[in-house]
């Protein structure tokens, strides 16, 4: 874990979608989730750093189908040249998308990640980021997950916060985890978004 963070460019807010923040489908500790990737999102603005809020498009009858009330992001949007929505069908936001020419474009070094599902698409768009020489910073308690259920024979029940800190783990000495959202810092991007 490191305590002294350089600034970043850009926050990637992955998949903070309604069907997994609020009822019966919302990973435990919502709110906590939401209050820390609320304020991520407003100080990222107020630097003028670039804020990319990533969609999952989920599978015809999934909970976050698109164009359902699940599908709909939770934080208001503000379009503009340093916020943007990019749509995703895969876990990896990069896979099938331009966000790392948009990243790339804007002259992007370095970026935050936070949002949902910890061991799904926060770490595989987070292992992509860095597999794409970009810095990558992660808040322990910016992202999240669900419970795993036991499995007969294989395990017991595994806690979120578990199942988070592993796929903390999983990504390995390249990734800046640090403890507290609050310990990120934006500036303002060194480009104009196209």
């Amino acid at each position: 874990m490191n305590d002294d963070v350089n600034p970043v460019e850009a926050l990637l807010v992955v998949d903070v979608q309604s069907a997994f923040v609020r009822g019966d489908g919302a990973v435990p500790d919502a709110a906590r989730l939401l209050d820390r990737t609320a304020d991520l999102i407003a100080r990222a603005r107020r630097s003028g750093a670039l804020v990319v809020h990533i969609q999952n498009d989920g599978a015809p009858g999934a909970d976050d189908e698109p164009r359902t009330p699940g599908w709909e992001l939770h934080h208001p949007i503000l379009p503009g040249p340093t916020e943007v929505v990019m749509r995703k069908a895969e876990d990896d936001g990069f896979e099938g998308t331009s966000l790392a020419n948009l990243l790339t474009d804007a002259g992007v070094r370095a970026l935050a990640v936070c949002g949902m599902m910890s061991e799904m698409c926060v770490l595989a768009t987070a292992r992509t980021a860095l597999a794409l020489g970009f810095r990558v910073v992660m808040p322990h308690d910016a992202h999240a997950t669900q419970n795993i259920p036991a499995a007969p024979g294989i395990s017991d029940a595994v806690p979120a916060a578990t199942v988070s800190r592993v796929a903390e783990w999983a990504l390995g000495d390249e990734v800046e985890i640090v403890p507290r959202a609050t310990d990120v810092t934006f500036t303002a991007l060194p480009s104009p978004v196209r």
